[in-house]
């Protein structure tokens, strides 16, 4: 085949490949937020245990560049162009594949995970009887929030919770059972700090 040649097809496959890998890394967030949805505590606990390990996103999505970087390498090789001008010659294909990938992760991190965060939070203006409290969280990036919340609402006297990017989350409790020290000695919180903001 001619490097040279445009392929319509493995253009498509390569957007798809490339949408595919930005998502790979985000796969543990979203099955925490999908089986923390549908309740199912044992599989929540299996992808809970990943979120614990505090860099594993950042090795995640490393792995995403690695996984695009080979399927470009095997593109490049069933087109006969891997050699240097073979590259120059596909350069569009593979910052399409790159960029796309990118481009996911992005969306991911600063759109999706927030979102998902707070869908089905209660409105915390509205309780306004309530005790209000913000504390920032080192989490290593927007996918751990639901973690995060999760774990906050096994305070019982914890009511409502909102996240806002990048690592700040907003909490109405009831004073009458919990405090803002009993909140932050949560278990987590051991392994992501969290820092009352006054």
């Amino acid at each position: 085949m001619d490097c040279c040649k445009q392929d319509i097809k493995k253009k498509n496959k390569g957007f798809l490949s490339a949408i595919f890998y930005g998502l790979l890394p985000h796969t543990f967030c979203i099955g925490f937020v999908v089986f923390s949805v549908i309740g199912a505590t044992t599989a929540t606990a299996f992808f809970k245990d990943f979120l614990l390990i505090p860099y594993f996103f950042h090795l995640l999505v490393a792995i995403s560049f690695v996984f695009a970087t080979i399927s470009a390498f095997i593109y490049l090789k069933r087109n006969d162009c891997l050699c240097a001008g073979g590259i120059k010659n596909k350069w569009k294909y593979l910052a399409s594949l790159y960029l796309i990938t990118i481009f996911v992760n992005l969306s991911v991190f600063f759109f999706v995970f927030p979102a998902l965060a707070n869908m089905g939070q209660a409105n915390i203006t509205g309780l306004d009887q309530l005790s209000a409290l913000s504390i920032k969280v080192d989490i290593p990036c927007s996918g751990h929030a639901p973690l995060i919340i999760d774990e906050l609402k096994k305070d019982n006297g914890v009511s409502a919770v909102k996240f806002a990017m990048p690592n700040t989350f907003e909490i109405k409790y009831n004073p009458q059972k919990t405090s803002p020290e009993g909140i932050t000695a949560l278990e987590i919180f051991k392994t992501y700090k969290a820092t009352i903001e006054q």
